[in-house]
C-alpha cells in the first residue's frame, strides 16, 4: 500500500491543480469584455467550435499514444497543453488566436484518458475501486474550489477577470510540475501487456470478481475465447504491435456491443453526452445575453459550484436507489431525458436569469446520475481490459455526433443559428432521446409480455435469453 501512496498523491494533487479554474465559469464574460473585445457571433459560432472538433480529432491518437507511451508523457503533454492554453488566454489578441487556444485545450481534454488510467499501471487490481475513488474526487473538489474562489474574488473582492486568468494559469503552472515526478509505468493495457509487476494470476482475479456481476445474457458475448484476456496471455513477455493492437480492438468492439443491454446504455452514453457537452459549452453565452456582465453582477461561479457538487451527491446516491435498472432502466432514461429536455426549453423560453440557472442546476444533476448509472452498468459487463475500449467508443461516438451538432446548428459554416434558436434545438435533441428510449422500453415490455403468453400456451419455462436479468448488467 505504501508502494501506492507516492504516484496517487502526485496524481491527486495533478487532478486537484490541473482542474483549479477560477476562471471557467466566466469565460465566455472574458471573451466578450473589454480585455478581448470579442462580439458574441465569433465567439459562440466562430471560436467555441473548435474545441469540439479537435477533441474528436485528436481522442483516438491520443488514446493510442497513451497507452504506447505508458500514460506518462501523455500526462506532461496535458499539463503543457493547459499551461499554453492560458498563457494565450492572458497575452493573445484576436480570433484566429483563440481559435488556436481552443485547439490546445481540445488537446488538453482529449489527454484525460492517460489522467484516469495511469493509476491502473501502477496499482494492483483489487486497488483500481479506491483509487479511481481518489482521482476523480480530485478533479471534483478542484473544480468547485475553482468556481468558488472565482466568485468570491469577484463578488466579494471587485477584483477584475484578467486576474482570474493570472489564477488559472498559476494553478496550470503548479499542476505541470506533478506529472514529471511520477514513476514511469513498466506496463499498459494493450502495447506492454505483460511487462512488469503486471502477472497472469492478478489478471484473471481480475475478471473473475467482475463476471460475479455479470448475469447469462452478458457472459455469453463477453467472455469467449477472443477476448483481450487470452490473448494478451499469448503474448505474453513482448510487446504487442499497432496492427496487432488494432486488431484486438476490434474483435473486442464486435463482441463488446452485441450485448444488448450494453449496446442501449452506450447508445444513451453517447447521445445524452453529446447534448450534455453542447449545453454546458452554450450555456454561458445564453447567460450572458439574459443578463450581461457588463451591466449586472453574475453568479456564475455559485451556479457551476452548486451543480457539480449536487452531481457528485446524485452520483454516490445511485448506489442508495432501490430501482431495478435491467428492468426498468429504458423507461427511467426515457423520463429523465425529457426532464433535460424541459430544463433546455424552460431556459430558453422564460429568458430570466435565475430560472436559467436553477434549470442548469437540475440538468447537470440529472445527467451526473445518470451517467454515473450507465458507467457502473457497463462497466459490470467488462473486464477491466475492455473498460478503456468501450467508454473511449462511446466517448468518440458523443464527440462525432457533436461534431456534426455543432457543425450545422452553430458553426458559421452552418446554419450559425443564435444562442436562442440553438437551445431551441438542444431541446428537441434531448426529447428525442426521450422518444427513442419510450420505443425501446415499449418493445421490450411487448417481448416480455409476448414471451409470457407462449411460456404459458406450451407450459414451458422462457429461454434464458428472454429472461429479465436477475442481477444489472
Amino acid at each position: 500500500m505504501m508502494s501506492h501512496l507516492y504516484p496517487t498523491v502526485l496524481l491527486c494533487a495533478y487532478g486537484f491543480f490541473s482542474n483549479l479554474r477560477p476562471l471557467e465559469p466566466f469565460l465566455t464574460a472574458f471573451l466578450l469584455g473589454p480585455d478581448k473585445n470579442l462580439t458574441e457571433k465569433e465567439v459562440v459560432n466562430e471560436i467555441y467550435p473548435i474545441w469540439t472538433y479537435s477533441y474528436l480529432v485528436l481522442l483516438f491518437p491520443v488514446f493510442l499514444a497513451t497507452d504506447y507511451l505508458c500514460y506518462k508523457p501523455v500526462l506532461v503533454l496535458q499539463a503543457a497543453s493547459l499551461v499554453v492554453t492560458y498563457a494565450m488566454l492572458w497575452k493573445a489578441q484576436g480570433k484566429l488566436a483563440m481559435q488556436f487556444l481552443e485547439f490546445f485545450f481540445g488537446l488538453a481534454t482529449a489527454s484525460d484518458v492517460a489522467y484516469y488510467s495511469y493509476i491502473y499501471s501502477v496499482v494492483d487490481p483489487a486497488q483500481y475501486q479506491r483509487m479511481t475513488g481518489f482521482c476523480r474526487s480530485a478533479t471534483l473538489f478542484g473544480s468547485a474550489a475553482g468556481c468558488l474562489i472565482g466568485q468570491l474574488l469577484l463578488s466579494v473582492a471587485k477584483a477584475e477577470l484578467l486576474h482570474l486568468v493570472f489564477i488559472t494559469l498559476a494553478s496550470a503552472a503548479v499542476a505541470f510540475v506533478a506529472p514529471w515526478f511520477l514513476p514511469m509505468p513498466k506496463r499498459s493495457l494493450f502495447f506492454h501487456k505483460s511487462l512488469g509487476v503486471a502477472s497472469d494470476e492478478q489478471r484473471r482475479s481480475s475478471k473473475s470478481s467482475l463476471e460475479k456481476l455479470e448475469d447469462a445474457e452478458v457472459k455469453a458475448p463477453l467472455n469467449t475465447k477472443s477476448s483481450s484476456v487470452s490473448r494478451s496471455s499469448e503474448a505474453a513477455d513482448q510487446n504487442v504491435g499497432l496492427v496487432r493492437v488494432l486488431k484486438i480492438l476490434f474483435e473486442d468492439f464486435v463482441q463488446c456491443y452485441k450485448c444488448r443491454p450494453l449496446l442501449a446504455w452506450s447508445l444513451w452514453w453517447a447521445l445524452a453526452t453529446c447534448g450534455y457537452f453542447q449545453i454546458i459549452n452554450y450555456a454561458q453565452p445564453l447567460w450572458e445575453t439574459v443578463r450581461p456582465s457588463q451591466d449586472y453582477e453574475i453568479y456564475n461561479g455559485y451556479v457551476e459550484l452548486l451543480s457539480t457538487l449536487l452531481g457528485a451527491l446524485a452520483a454516490l446516491l445511485v448506489g442508495c436507489l432501490p430501482v431495478s435498472w435491467s428492468v426498468w432502466g429504458e423507461l427511467l432514461l426515457c423520463v429523465l431525458s425529457l426532464l433535460m429536455a424541459v430544463c433546455v426549453f424552460v431556459m430558453n423560453m422564460l429568458k430570466n436569469i435565475w430560472v436559467c440557472y436553477s434549470c442548469y442546476v437540475l440538468f447537470r444533476t440529472t445527467y451526473m446520475l445518470l451517467i454515473t448509472v450507465a458507467t457502473y452498468q457497463i462497466a459490470a459487463s467488462l473486464s477491466v481490459q475492455r473498460y478503456a475500449l468501450v467508454f473511449g467508443v462511446n466517448t468518440f461516438v458523443a464527440l462525432l455526433l457533436q461534431s456534426l451538432l455543432t457543425l450545422v446548428v452553430v458553426d458559421s459554416a452552418g446554419l450559425g443559428l443564435d444562442i436562442f434558436p440553438q437551445f431551441i434545438v438542444y431541446g428537441v435533441y434531448f426529447a428525442v432521446i426521450a422518444g427513442i428510449f419510450f420505443l425501446a422500453w415499449s418493445y421490450k415490455l411487448a417481448s416480455r409480455r409476448r414471451s409470457e403468453q407462449e411460456v404459458q400456451m406450451n407450459g414451458a419455462a422462457p429461454p434464458e435469453a428472454d429472461r429479465p436479468p436477475d442481477t444489472p448488467i
